[in-house]
């Protein structure tokens, strides 16, 4: 039983509330994009539950089962994949399945591994994500009549992106290892995108390609290490 019946449906969902009574988990790690979450399910009248590793998400699974999951693939403890195959083998299943990565590649791999739908960062549209839940939900849960398609563009809190700037920081001070790589890699493409910082990204990919080709990492890592330093310091002195 998920949470949508074993606590209660609160109320009829409404043109400019249409996910009311429904229970989003969502497994990311960036606080960034999860506040942009917040606040589209807030609007959206979804509750919401966060996880920000597999860990925990399994632990939040172990005491409710949601009515909507969006899933990180990348996550610090492995791939958000593994948990999407899980969840998509479970009975009862999770009624939808949204997969959400700054790695538009990864589509189709989300899609195998039993995704609903692949959402590529920044999630930011109001309108994009309810038609996305809304047309994966069962018939009987999809509120009838006409929706108010007001959509606005989600901004996050600033001191969100900060937060994550300081965790990608930390990462990238420990000694290098594919696992790091692996990790940091796409966690700082995917804030990139989800803030519009277009130079933090081309830094993140200009290490991405010189790793590719096997060249040495230190300098463009120093270089990425420097950007993320100014702009904690640039933001910290606002």
């Amino acid at each position: 039983m998920d949470e949508f019946n074993s606590l209660g449906y609160l109320g009829k969902p409404t043109a400019r509330r249409p996910l009311l009574g429904l229970t989003v988990l969502v497994v990311e790690d960036s606080r960034f994009a999860s506040e942009a979450l917040r606040l589209i399910c807030l609007k959206s009248g979804a509750r919401i539950r966060r996880a920000d590793s597999l860990r925990s998400a399994r632990r939040h699974l172990r005491v409710y089962r949601p009515s909507v999951a969006v899933i990180d693939i990348g996550l610090p403890d492995g791939s958000g994949l593994d948990l999407i195959r899980d969840l998509n083998q479970t009975d009862p299943r999770v009624s939808v399945l949204i997969a959400t990565s700054g790695d538009d590649t990864l589509a189709r791999a989300c899609r195998s591994a039993g995704a609903d739908h692949f959402l590529s960062k920044p999630l930011e549209s109001l309108v994009a994500f309810q038609t996305c839940i809304l047309s994966h939900l069962p018939t009987e849960r999809v509120p009838s009549g006409l929706r108010a398609l007001h959509d606005e563009k989600i901004t996050p809190d600033p001191m969100a992106y900060l937060d994550d700037l300081a965790h990608a920081a930390e990462v990238l001070a420990q000694p290098e290892d594919d696992q790091m790589f692996s990790y940091v890699v796409p966690f700082l493409c995917g804030i990139a995108l989800s803030a519009g910082d277009l130079a933090l990204k081309s830094a993140v990919d200009a290490l991405r390609l010189s790793h590719e080709k096997g060249k040495a990492l230190d300098q463009k890592q120093a270089q990425l290490t420097l950007m993320l330093q100014q702009r904690l310091v640039s933001r910290q002195a606002m």
